[in-house]
């Protein structure tokens, strides 16, 4: 089974109070809880304004009781660092109760039997998670399976801008398929790399901190190139470095069309668009196939070729 807890917080007390956070969570619940063929991909709880942090605190355990697949936790509200490291606050907070620690989370994680435990915080501070605050503190470092993604340094605030948290707004674009792999993939490493280089001059920078063996997904959004057409780059190409010929019958505007080759060059030139082939000798390949030159493999179509050739795809 692969679960998500999802919580927002806008409720805090005067002038603490904050505008997006619930609309994020909703919007991240929406996509986690299918793919986008309609499929199931987890099963959501979203609980937005939680009042107190024996509440959220519950939800957290509940979270990660159990051998899932996946784990899943997003929060995003506020978050703070202390002496005694980082927490993410809850509305009942005090000056000396600020709220759940980071460690704690991590130490619910790092001790849960679920394969892959993923926690996204979209809160200042949040890149305290996973560094101990106090010498020894053995339950802060990361276990096997542990995937941190936070919005920001430990030393950082995280942005809010127009009602929505600048990192959320990333990472529901990186789920629409912004960080897509080339099989439709996106994956929490991929996730970070897109909001990391997104980002850009800002200052507020996301932390993202792994100890895995093997990768999650995230979401399953459509390939540009469905899996059997992908298959067939060895169909195509019979070896690495063969060159695929190509001539006007490859192209429907000419006068010599031939419906098979028109199918097959629709098909190279969406592996083109994805960078895995490129035409030779031209910089377009209509003009390869008008000037009968033909196509290769670029350095990524040749390593997914070898995929392909040893039955990993």
């Amino acid at each position: 089974m692969r679960k998500a807890l999802i919580v927002g917080i806008n409720d805090y007390p005067g002038g603490a109070r904050l505008k997006g956070c619930v609309d994020d969570a909703t919007k991240v619940a929406e996509l986690l809880d299918a793919n986008a063929d309609g499929s199931p991909n987890f099963d959501v709880m979203l609980s937005t304004n939680v009042k107190t942090k024996e509440t959220l605190k519950s939800l957290i355990h509940n979270v990660f009781k159990n051998d899932d697949e996946v784990s899943l936790f997003y929060f995003s509200g506020h978050g703070c660092i202390t002496d005694t490291g980082g927490y993410i606050i809850t509305p009942d907070f005090s000056r000396h109760d600020e709220g759940i620690s980071m460690d704690e989370i991590l130490k619910l994680a790092s001790q849960s039997a679920a394969r892959h435990k993923i926690v996204l915080l979209d809160c200042c501070h949040a890149g305290a998670m996973g560094i101990p605050a106090l010498p020894g503190n053995s339950a802060a470092f990361l276990e096997q399976g542990v995937i941190i993604l936070a919005s920001s340094r430990s030393t950082e605030a995280s942005v809010e801008i127009a009602g929505q948290g600048v990192f959320t707004s990333l990472l529901i674009d990186a789920l629409k398929g912004g960080a897509a792999d080339i099989g439709g993939e996106v994956t929490p490493g991929n996730t970070y790399s897109y909001i990391d280089k997104a980002l850009g001059s800002w200052k507020q920078r996301p932390v993202f901190k792994a100890n895995i063996v093997r990768t999650v997904s995230l979401r399953k959004v459509n390939p540009v190139v469905a899996l059997p057409e992908l298959r067939k780059l060895k169909e195509y190409f019979p070896e690495a470095g063969y060159i695929y010929p190509l001539d006007p019958s490859y192209e429907y505007t000419t006068a010599t069309p031939d419906t098979d080759h028109i199918n097959i060059f629709k098909i190279l030139r969406r592996m083109q668009l994805i960078g895995l082939i490129e035409p030779v000798d031209e910089e377009y390949m209509y003009w390869a196939a008008m000037n009968s030159k033909g196509c290769r493999l670029t350095s990524l179509g040749t390593y997914y070729w070898k995929l392909i050739k040893d039955g990993r795809i």
